[in-house]
């Protein structure tokens, strides 16, 4: 996706954000390209401006939806993360949206746990994990911003899944990775960059 389709993209998250926490209502789906109508996963992440503090995460790691749906649903529903408070209308000129668009989710293949470490690239790979009833995901821009190495990456994985950190070297655990493409406003309602593309 090059930089004019990720800002139409950006911009199209931050329309819906801002109808639904004005007025409660979905927009409808704007004319757009046909790679906007090809089903793919997506997370809509919100950054306060300028700490860049996590404000809201939500998303859809599997291509269920056309892209152009799962961004308009997912900005919606970033509103809402249930670990902060729903937006409010006085928030919008100060958040950042940012846009990860992900490739299908594909199992890591190892012989024994202990080799899921040299499987993982920090800054190209995001994770998910799946163990009975638990399942977490986190982006590929998480480590970097956190300067996490692989083991502790797995670590935080299996955290946000509610799982012991080890969890990861259960053999009943599930790991898959994904990449994605990540635009972002550079502030509230402003230019938008790509700021990884690992397809």
């Amino acid at each position: 996706m090059d930089r004019k389709q990720g800002e139409f993209a950006v911009k199209l998250a931050r329309r819906a954000i801002e109808e639904w926490a004005r007025n409660g209502k979905r927009i409808d789906r704007p004319k757009c390209g046909k790679e906007f109508l090809v089903k793919s996963g997506v997370f809509t992440t919100l950054h306060t401006y300028p700490e860049r503090d996590l404000r809201g995460c939500i998303g859809f790691p599997y291509p269920h939806l056309r892209l152009v749906d799962a961004i308009i649903e997912s900005a919606i529903e970033a509103t809402q993360d249930p670990r902060f408070p729903e937006l409010g209308t006085e928030e919008l000129g100060k958040i950042i949206v940012e846009l990860s668009i992900l490739t299908q989710p594909e199992r890591l293949a190892v012989r024994k746990p202990e080799e899921y470490p040299q499987k993982i690239k920090i800054g190209r790979d995001g994770l998910m994990i799946k163990m009975g009833m638990h399942s977490g995901l986190l982006l590929p821009q998480v480590p970097v911003e956190y300067g996490w190495d692989a083991a502790t990456f797995l670590e935080h994985l299996c955290n946000k899944a509610f799982l012991s950190g080890d969890a990861w070297l259960s053999k009943d655990a599930q790991l898959f990775s994904f990449r994605s493409e990540i635009f972002s406003e550079k502030k509230p309602n402003g230019p938008v960059e790509k700021t990884a593309a690992d397809f």
